[in-house]
This record gives structure tokens, sequence and C-alpha cells, in this order.
């Protein structure tokens, strides 16, 4: 479980907790015992961190009070904030489990699919904005169901080393690219346009403020709050003239809804349109982070200040 240690709380700089083998462990109770161990097991171990971490409990409280600002009809109830870290060490389950092709399709739920088979058969390709909402490593197992889905994935992985060894025997299977998000350079945009020519998807995270201030990023109103969102992602759609798309997985009663939706297409923007384009699909892609927040509201997973906005740390844990 990552989460925040000292004083320097932006994102990339967190430090992970947890060890390898505390990780393996819970792993091999869910393979072995069932989920239904892994949930029991799960309790104690996110109230554990759930104690430890105050930045990372402060941080999904100040996330419940803004959601519940934003839309006073849910009721998320009592330990809200400790409901969240159980949520999150379900997602890690999840990512694991995908990655390994252990998620039957029948319980992967596709309401966009005629979207997501437009966008393919097209053969325009485009780019995929993803959030810390929900698991969008389940969405690349859609990978292994649609033989011409290609996917580039741009990810900071430096902060997160402990978990990523758990991954390392993943198979993301040949059709998807791994790029370290840090180390973009010209070469780096020939494989992204190589990959739009081929018809595949870029996909890159579009709610975490850039990792250092010479990036650039715009204050959005975020569930009632001014917070930083990074312009990179469309202006990265802007360079490589593509449509756009906002893909997200979530857990439900159901197992897992994938949603995937168009959000636009950057192809025939004249150059003194860009900013205007850009305000506009950032502001869409923030209301519609907004709606999903509501709909799925324990599974936003930033573990840290977000809002420019001071946060109220004084005084009683609300949990």
């Amino acid at each position: 479980m990552t989460s925040f240690n000292g004083h320097d709380t932006h994102w990339s700089r967190v430090e992970e907790s947890g060890t390898v083998t505390g990780m393996r462990v819970m792993l091999a109770i869910d393979r072995y015992l069932g989920e239904w161990a892994f949930r029991a097991m799960l309790v104690p171990v996110a109230a554990y961190f759930w104690l430890r971490r105050p930045l990372a409990r402060r941080a999904s409280r100040e996330y419940r009070r803004h959601l519940q600002h934003t839309f006073p009809q849910l009721r998320l109830g009592p330990l809200a904030t400790l409901r969240h870290f159980i949520s999150f060490g379900m997602t890690m389950l999840d990512k694991v489990r995908a990655l390994h092709g252990r998620i039957d399709a029948e319980h992967v739920h596709l309401p966009d699919r005629a979207t997501l088979s437009d966008a393919i058969e097209s053969g325009r390709g485009g780019l995929i904005l993803v959030s810390h909402l929900g698991n969008h490593e389940i969405c690349q197992a859609l990978s292994r169901q649609r033989p011409d889905l290609r996917l580039s994935l741009l990810m900071h992985t430096h902060h997160a080393q402990r978990f990523n060894a758990l991954l390392d025997s993943a198979d993301r299977g040949e059709r998807v690219d791994v790029i370290e998000v840090s180390d973009i350079n010209p070469e780096t945009a020939q494989r992204l346009r190589s990959r739009l020519d081929e018809g595949g998807f870029v996909v890159i995270a579009a709610d975490r403020e850039p990792l250092s201030g010479g990036q650039r990023a715009r204050t959005l109103d975020f569930l009632g709050a001014p917070a930083p969102f990074p312009e990179g992602a469309f202006r990265l759609a802007l360079l490589l003239r593509c449509p756009i798309y906002l893909l997200l997985c979530a857990r439900d009663a159901g197992g897992y809804r994938v949603h995937f939706e168009a959000l636009g297409d950057s192809r025939g923007v004249a150059r003194n349109m860009r900013d205007a384009w850009l305000a506009q699909h950032m502001e869409c892609f923030v209301r519609r982070l907004e709606y999903y927040c509501s709909r799925y509201p324990l599974q936003w997973f930033n573990f840290y200040p977000f809002w420019n906005s001071p946060s109220h740390d004084s005084g009683t844990d609300q949990r």
C-alpha cells in the first residue's frame, strides 16, 4: 500500500509502505484460501496502515468531505476512510489478478462495447485518458480478448518499486508496451506516433499533478474546490492529433464494470484554437471524473493532498 511519510507530499516522492514479503503473503492467502480469507486479513492490515499513516488518512477524509459537499445525497457511513483503505487493498489484489490473467471475462462488463469497437475498428488509434479511479489494469485484460487492441502505457513506476516487483512475472502481452513516463524524449514520441499509425492507443493518467514544476498544470474546480490537473495528456493529444477517450474500470456488485467514452478529437484543431480546445476538454474530463467519483465514491485512490485549498488537518479525525 502506498502512503505518505515525511513532509514532501508530491505523489511521485511518496514513500511506499509495506514489504514485498507481506504482499506476497496476502496474495498467497487469496490464491490458496480464497477471497473471503483475503478480505478477512485485509481488514486488520488496512487498519494498521490507516493508524500509521495520518497524512494519507487525512487526504482520504478531505476527499470525502469535498465529495459529500458536492453530492450531499451520498451516505458513506461511519469509518469511511478506513473503508477507503480497504477498498484500495482490494484494488491491489485486482491489479495482480488482472495482469496474471486470473480475472474471468464473464466478470468484466462493458456497457460501452460499441464505442470501444468503433474506436478500434476505425484504425485511427487514439489517446486513452485514465485516472486513479478504479483499476485500469483490468482493462489491459481486454487486449487478450481483442487481438486488434494494441496499447502503449505511459507510467511512472519509480515510487512503487515494491508493488511492481509483484508484477514482474505478469504477461502484459506483446500488444502492450510500457513506457516510463519520466523519460519522454523524441524517440519516445516517435514510438507513440508509430503506435497510433498502426491503429493502436496510448494510455496516460490525467489526474495527477506534473512530476516537476517545469511542467504545466491548470487549476480547475473539482468537487467544489480548486485543484491542479496536468495539461500534459491534452497537449500530447494536440501533438499527436488524434481522438481522445476516457477509460476506467470499477468494482461493482456484479464484478467489474468498464466505462469507455469518446471525449473529443484533436485532429484539425487550428493553432490559434489549441488553448481553447485544451481548456474545453480538460473541463470535460474533470466533470466526468466527478461523476464517476459520485458513482464509485470509495474507488478514487489519490492518497495525498490534492486540492489547492488548505486541508483542515487539525481537530478530531472524523474517519
